[in-house]
């Protein structure tokens, strides 16, 4: 009878114990917060659509028209008139070299001329008085008043200041040859500007030894640039000579200008196996040579998903959407963009097509609540 009173306060023990544990389970439940329900939140469907399959290639800013002045003869340099950032017009001086020994030879190729037109003068001269006693004498000789031999006299005279007189004329004329060439050499003691614009380098200073080809000025023209970008050999297909395409200078934060196709170098760099192509730019004086630049060449199109770019959460560097589960509960999902492209974001990985997401979050911090759409 003892053993009996035992098991039954065993086992009312037991069931007492589970019928409370059952009880606080069902407490612990009800104690639970509900998920909190927002209303009038805009929905989007996730779909894909037709986006400009763009090709974006990148390179650097040139000036349309750059100089590299140097010097054609040996001399020193007695002057420098301009310096890096400078402006400059076409024929202004820019340096100066001594110019003592090409002086000097003008000098004397103009002396030269001189003596050489006062001979050809005299010469002329010689001549006129030859050609009228010719005519004398050739009447004379008609008339049977001088022999023969004094005719033949005469115009050998004649023939002899004739050649005297062309031996006059070629030496003007190789004086003449030698003054425009010592000028010339003069000239050569001044460094001009070729065109308008601005000095980007200045690699020789007063005093230094000038010699041909040693560059002592680099001058560009500032009124037009052009983005120089490499192009693989895949790609060039899909550009062509006056073609307009969108490009963007990172430091002017100019995106979506368009430049013209100028010219595309028809070799190849053996190296990268790139082609060089060359884009006009629009006049913007803020440019400069050196800049990096991008321009997009258009492929066509493709299918891409693009979701608004007002749907986009930032957190830090990363970026998110609010996504609807089954029970239209929210949850941030980060994803993977692409380039933007007006009011729209390609979604390169993290969604997929058809499913629902919040199109306008705002600031306000929807995860984990249920969305009642608008």
């Amino acid at each position: 009878m003892n053993h009996m009173n035992k098991g039954l306060s065993l086992g009312s023990l037991i069931i007492a114990g589970v019928v409370g544990f059952s009880s606080c389970s069902r407490e612990q439940r009800s104690a639970e917060p509900s998920t909190e329900t927002v209303r009038n939140i805009p929905l989007l469907t996730v779909q894909k659509s037709n986006a400009s399959d763009l090709l974006e290639v990148v390179g650097t800013v040139h000036a349309a028209q750059t100089s590299d002045l140097a010097s054609q003869m040996v001399g020193n340099i007695v002057a420098v008139r301009a310096h890096e950032g400078d402006r400059v017009q076409r024929g202004q001086v820019l340096v100066v070299i001594d110019d003592s020994q090409p002086r000097a030879v003008v000098d004397r190729a103009t002396a030269a001329g001189v003596a050489a037109q006062k001979q050809l003068v005299a010469a002329d001269s010689d001549l006129a008085l030859a050609e009228s006693t010719l005519k004398r004498y050739q009447n004379l000789y008609e008339r049977k008043s001088v022999s023969p031999q004094e005719f033949d006299e005469i115009k050998a005279r004649q023939q002899a200041a004739l050649a005297h007189r062309d031996m006059a004329q070629a030496g003007q004329a190789q004086a003449k040859a030698a003054l425009t060439q010592a000028r010339t050499s003069l000239d050569y003691t001044r460094i001009r500007a070729p065109f308008d614009g601005v000095v980007t380098e200045k690699k020789a200073d007063s005093g230094s030894l000038a010699s041909p080809g040693m560059p002592i000025f680099t001058v560009e023209d500032v009124r037009r640039y052009r983005l120089e970008v490499t192009v693989n050999e895949n790609d060039l297909r899909y550009v062509r000579t006056g073609q307009q395409v969108l490009f963007a200078i990172d430091a002017l934060d100019n995106a979506g200008l368009k430049g013209r196709v100028v010219q595309i170098v028809p070799a190849a760099d053996p190296a990268s196996r790139t082609f060089l192509v060359k884009i006009e730019l629009p006049t913007d004086t803020r440019l400069r040579s050196g800049l990096f630049g991008r321009a997009q060449f258009s492929r066509g199109e493709r299918q891409a998903l693009l979701i608004p770019r007002s749907a986009v959460v930032e957190r830090g560097q990363l970026q998110g959407v609010y996504v609807l589960d089954q029970n239209k509960v929210v949850s941030l999902r980060y994803i993977t963009l692409g380039k933007p492209s007006g009011a729209e974001v390609e979604v390169l990985a993290g969604l997929q097509d058809g499913e629902r997401l919040v199109a306008q979050p705002g600031a306000v911090d929807l995860n984990g609540k249920r969305i009642e759409a608008q």
